[in-house]
């Protein structure tokens, strides 16, 4: 197979999407620290880059984060073309497969964990980032912004006008979202 790599831009310029033309990862996977990629020879080598400042890889591509100082048009051309060599030598994403999802909890907390997963994990990852699930006491939710999304300048409008609005809706116990710092 003839592996193609492409770029697109993030709503956090901090970091870029380099998708492929091949299923990387069922699920997703974060490593925003050089030492979280220990599991992950793909993290681990792109890490070797010192311009590379997080990792995270979901379905078909793998969201870079830069460091600061550092210009996407310097950088853009060696990591799309690591990117490839690491796909066409099957490199691997993690050491261990992930298991498949299983959602837990209240009846309202299942319906939450369904609604993050099957509604806004999609679009969250079709902007390079990942959001999980994290606890819902006395009406608040609280969820983990990753990949493209942390730090994101317009992670706070996402949270609060998209996500937010739309459990309130389809969950009234919800009364709000908040966003737990990593």
């Amino acid at each position: 197979m003839n592996i193609n790599v492409y770029t697109e831009s993030t709503p956090n310029p901090a970091t870029m999407k380099f998708i492929v033309n091949k299923l990387l990862i069922n699920g997703s996977v974060d490593f925003p620290t050089r030492e979280s990629a220990d599991h992950s020879p793909f993290a681990k080598e792109l890490y070797k880059f010192s311009f590379v400042n997080g990792v995270f890889f979901a379905s078909n591509f793998v969201t870079v984060t830069k460091t600061e100082g550092t210009e996407w048009d310097d950088i853009e051309p060696i990591i799309k073309e690591f990117v490839k060599g690491a796909v066409e030598s099957e490199l691997k994403v993690q050491e261990e497969e992930q298991e498949d999802v299983n959602f837990e909890g209240t009846e309202s907390e299942i319906k939450i964990q369904q609604i993050l997963h099957d509604y806004v994990r999609p679009a969250v990852e079709q902007d390079g980032g990942a959001i999980s699930y994290k606890s819902f006491n006395d009406g608040i939710v609280t969820v983990e912004l990753r990949g493209s999304c942390s730090g994101c300048p317009s992670s706070t409008l996402t949270l609060k006008s998209g996500i937010e609005n739309l459990l309130k809706r389809m969950v009234p116990e919800v009364q709000e979202v908040v966003s737990e710092a990593l």
